[in-house]
């Protein structure tokens, strides 16, 4: 594996995860008032064209870093419509 892989690895992760506390505190306090849904479908859209893009150009850090991201985005959604 190449350093720009490494380096597109941890900045995946890094940026990916960056959502999980935000889902867990929406889920514990059942409240997403303040995440608008415009954010969440620009997010989920970039999610999706930057998913496209990964796969075009064959790079494993893009892939994943967007398909772990579209989980968590979708993860969102749900809570959003759900909690309110």
């Amino acid at each position: 594996m190449e350093i720009y892989e490494i380096i597109g690895l941890i900045a995946g992760i890094c940026t990916t995860f960056a959502f999980v506390p935000q889902i867990l505190k929406s889920w514990k306090t059942k409240s997403t008032r303040d995440l608008s849904w415009e954010w969440l479908f620009l997010l989920i859209l970039g999610a999706m064209l930057w998913f496209i893009y990964g796969v075009m150009i064959s790079s494993l850090p893009v892939i994943l870093a967007n398909l772990v991201m579209l989980g968590f985005v979708i993860t969102l959604i749900y809570v959003k419509h759900r909690y309110g």
